[in-house]
């Protein structure tokens, strides 16, 4: 007979809240230990239903999802929640009442104790806290500088928030390089909806979350709740939606979810890094769908608007900068608003740490690995106009399907090259060639590698286009 007051003779039993508060550190311990993905996949469902004496309940949506975290992760369940209290004997995993059958509901023990631990320590109310990523508080319209080549963007975002689903502005589209503000409009729109229309749901996510979701769910056999909640909010909004190139059955599910939430009157806000008619890999019905609002977007940086990005950082810090570091850096890093604020935060923390005043060849000694990246910025057009030149080749057979050899091997080295004089990732790479998956350029740059080692004719030839393209 399972005791229900106490875990041992001696040892009361800890009440509702302090339960919970040992099974939030448990689900900490377990995403920690697998990874989110992982986590998101299978164990973002569990919910605690009861301790009782020294048995836990935990319940999970399907009898599939059941059985596949008890098979995978039943031993490592009882271990943590053995170091949470080592008088836990027993850790049950059952189906959710919900969807139990009639003989499996014949136990009603767990929904009882789950709505007191439930009451004890509730979740948020707002299902924004379920679907919606976190928010960065630094991101506000407050903290954006605004300049010419981001000007229009801004007007829009700020149109979104004040008035969401506004006719020509749903859907909003940004789109622009890395580091020029998108995720920063992004995270300002959400914030001013929250603060100036507290009743509406506002869901925001990186498309890859999107999809991590959308798989989680057909994995459960939850599509319909997933497609229900989604469709329940007031605003969506899809960071990096690039991420959803190739990706066909989730683009279908992204395309009805847009249209549902489009045809209901509710708002969309997407960014991507490119305009959605250069966004090749994306259906072209949902192509047309992201250009059918408002498209807006933001240009590389000017050298005022860098400047005035600096004199804002530095007003915050309270760290005196010189304006003549200021214009070096504005001068020095040019493409990316991400990595200028980055270097004078590192700058800002030198002086803190040695409390130094901030000077030019302070700025030079300990900026030197950033500022020498920025001396000579190869992109990937150039490697591969540099790579068909020097082989006699095309430029669009860079892109092409074609296997002769001769295409190749160029096309090999090109992806070679990318890899070591660019920082983009191996799936950017592969876009730029073709919308190549990023297993082609990992073979393609161990590949080139290998042929180097063996043939040191090859191994020149690739050195002098490295040397060619570095000077």
């Amino acid at each position: 007979m399972r005791s229900t007051g106490k875990l041992s003779d001696n040892t009361p039993q800890p009440g509702p809240a302090a339960w919970a508060e040992a099974w939030a550190r448990i689900r900490a311990k377990l995403r920690e230990e697998v990874g989110d993905v992982e986590f998101r996949s299978w164990l973002r469902q569990m919910t605690l239903a009861a301790v009782d004496g020294d048995e836990v309940t935990i319940t999970l949506p399907t009898r599939f999802l059941r059985d596949w975290v008890s098979g995978h992760y039943g031993d490592r369940l009882r271990s943590f929640w053995q170091m949470e209290n080592p008088a836990i004997r027993r850790v049950d995993l059952r189906v959710a009442a919900s969807r139990r059958t009639a003989a499996e509901a014949s136990d009603n023990t767990v929904r009882p104790l789950a709505d007191s631990l439930a009451s004890a320590a509730p979740r948020a109310a707002d299902p924004r806290g379920e679907w919606s990523a976190p928010l960065d508080p630094r991101f506000t319209f407050d903290a954006f500088i605004v300049g010419k080549p981001n000007e229009f963007a801004h007007a829009c975002a700020r149109r979104v928030a004040e008035k969401p689903a506004t006719p020509g502005f749903n859907p909003l589209f940004l789109y622009g390089g890395v580091g020029l503000g998108k995720t920063h409009l992004m995270h300002a729109i959400a914030w001013a909806i929250r603060e100036q229309h507290p009743a509406r749901h506002v869901a925001y996510m990186s498309a890859e979350k999107f999809m991590y979701r959308f798989i989680a769910a057909l994995r459960s056999q939850s599509t319909m709740e997933f497609k229900e909640a989604l469709r329940s909010v007031d605003v969506l909004m899809v960071d990096d939606l690039q991420f959803l190139i190739g990706k066909d059955n989730t683009q279908e599910e992204f395309f009805h979810t847009f249209n549902a939430l489009v045809d209901a009157g509710k708002q969309i806000v997407i960014s991507a890094d490119k305009s959605p008619s250069d966004l090749s890999g994306i259906e072209d019905r949902l192509r047309t769908r992201l250009g059918c609002g408002m498209v807006a977007d933001l240009h590389a940086t000017t050298y005022e608007l860098r400047i005035s990005i600096l004199e804002a950082k530095a007003a915050s810090s309270g760290v005196a900068v010189p304006s003549r570091v200021m214009e070096f850096l504005a001068h020095k890093i040019t493409s990316n608003v991400r990595e200028l604020e980055g270097a004078l935060n590192r700058l800002i923390a030198w002086a803190n740490l040695f409390g130094r005043p901030i000077t030019l060849e302070g700025a030079q000694e300990v900026l030197h690995d950033i500022l020498r990246a920025h001396d000579r910025r190869v992109t990937i057009e150039e490697i591969q106009r540099k790579v068909a030149e020097h082989y006699n080749i095309r430029l669009t057979d860079m892109s092409s399907a074609r296997r002769a050899r001769n295409v190749a091997r160029p096309r090999q080295v090109a992806m070679y090259l990318a890899k070591q004089l660019t920082s983009r990732s191996l799936p950017e790479i592969g876009r730029r060639f073709g919308n190549r998956d990023h297993t082609t350029v990992m073979h393609a740059v161990s590949r080139v590698a290998e042929l180097m080692q063996a043939d040191g004719s090859f191994a020149e030839d690739v050195e002098l286009l490295r040397r060619m393209l570095e000077t």
